[in-house]
């Protein structure tokens, strides 16, 4: 235009910040915590006064391994540049040749989740916003409704449905409820082990129907039921299970069957159309992979923390969208405020998004995290501070750690057949 001022192109080079000038990485500290001490949490430190990052590493059973994986990590990653999140990741990833194992996906996803926190930090903004900005007002969740006879079980369901739920998992006490015999009617073997109770497929097969027509009856088809098998059943028999729950039309059957067995899920499909969620115990890309590309499973259930961190997470979630399949991530009463708020991150970011795991923590608990989630009617609700949005006071949480609890070895609860063989979960 005739008299307009011509503006001189500005330059990259002048808009990047010299390579001296970038946060780098001083330190690596972890924090145990919870009365059992099977919380862990890593606080990434950097050499910018008070700018430090938090993340999850919680492993219910193996804390103290964990703890000296992120110990033996450290010196890798001490003086990089912080802003470098998908380089680090994946220097952890081949930092040890073998990879794609529980104990280093977990050792990835504490460093990986205070590497975003302090990048959101930085931004001045919170992590969802650099994941892409909100496609959600809130994160849905489910609950977990139980009771140990159909009447408490309905009357759990009831008192979620009123506090505003519209998806409930519904279980006949622990896992494998409805499915176990007493030792006297078990008709185990002379010799048996010392056990209380067996597990019974065909006892599961014919109790968990029955369970699920008694809620449609008094509850009717307003609630949306999901019901967590937590791999009890022999292939051929989770395979009839599906079938058989596919009149209650529910929201989804979750963890149907265990990882080795999942080359079933091409028989469920073909079979019935009860959705799957499966892959709380996946730790391995070539775990889900098949399943989601082939539209095999529903929802993916991964847990943020146990997949590696964000950074594999929301990469996952961009998988999903491109097959239809949604995300659920898992949380679990092992897992922890921390690793709750980097999902809901995703969650908020990610059109994929499907549901989310509840969780609830002890009133001394969540005092330990300022900015910690706000679990309401059935919504999860974050803030918008910059980062993760959640910080952990180190005093409070060592004030929580019991020396006694926490020197204890914890292990996975078992259940066993009627000839003492183990049900694997």
């Amino acid at each position: 235009m005739p008299g307009a001022k011509l503006l001189r192109p500005v330059l990259f080079a002048e808009l990047t910040i010299p390579r001296e000038e970038m946060t780098k990485i001083t330190g690596i500290e972890t924090i145990r915590t919870r009365a059992n001490g099977t919380w862990l949490f890593v606080r990434v430190l950097t050499d910018q006064p008070g700018l430090y990052g938090i993340g999850s590493a919680s492993d219910m059973y193996r804390c103290k391994v964990i703890q000296t994986a992120i110990e033996t990590i450290a010196p890798l990653i001490i003086g990089r540049d912080a802003s470098q999140i998908e380089d680090i990741w994946q220097s952890i990833y081949t930092s040890g040749y073998w990879r794609n194992d529980s104990t280093l996906n977990t050792v990835q996803a504490g460093i990986d989740m205070a590497l975003w926190d302090i990048k959101g930090k930085e931004a001045g903004m919170p992590v969802y916003q650099l994941l892409g900005g909100k496609t959600r007002s809130a994160v849905a969740a489910y609950a977990h409704a139980q009771g140990d006879s159909l009447s408490e079980l309905e009357d759990d369901v009831r008192r979620y449905w009123e506090e505003g739920y519209t998806v409930i998992r519904c279980q006949l006490g622990n896992y494998g409820g409805g499915g176990f015999l007493d030792r006297a009617n078990a008709r185990g073997p002379k010799n048996h082990w010392p056990q209380e109770k067996a597990f019974d497929d065909d006892a599961y097969l014919e109790v968990i129907p029955a369970m699920f027509a008694h809620l449609r009856d008094k509850l009717g088809w307003g609630p949306k039921f999901t019901h967590d098998v937590h791999e009890h059943l022999a292939p051929h028999n989770a395979v009839q299970l599906a079938k058989l729950l596919e009149p209650y039309r529910l929201y989804f059957l979750e963890d149907l069957l265990s990882p080795e067995q999942v080359q079933w899920y091409r028989l469920v499909r073909q079979q019935c159309a009860t959705p799957q969620a499966m892959g709380e115990l996946f730790v391995n890309p070539h775990e889900y992979l098949p399943l989601i590309t082939e539209r095999l499973i529903d929802f993916v259930r991964i847990r943020v923390s146990k997949g590696g961190g964000i950074t594999p997470a929301r990469k996952v979630a961009t998988l999903c969208e491109w097959f239809g399949v949604q995300t659920a991530w898992q949380e679990g009463g092992d897992n922890d405020p921390v690793n709750q708020m980097a999902a809901m991150h995703v969650d908020l970011a990610s059109t994929a998004f499907g549901i989310q795991e509840e969780n609830h923590f002890r009133p001394e608990e969540y005092e330990l995290f300022p900015g910690h989630a706000i679990l309401e009617g059935g919504y999860l609700y974050g803030n918008d501070q910059p980062g993760l949005g959640i910080d952990i006071d180190v005093e409070k949480a060592k004030a929580l750690l019991d020396p006694d609890l926490a020197a204890k070895s914890y292990f996975m609860a078992e259940d066993r057949r009627r000839d003492g063989s183990i049900v694997r979960p």
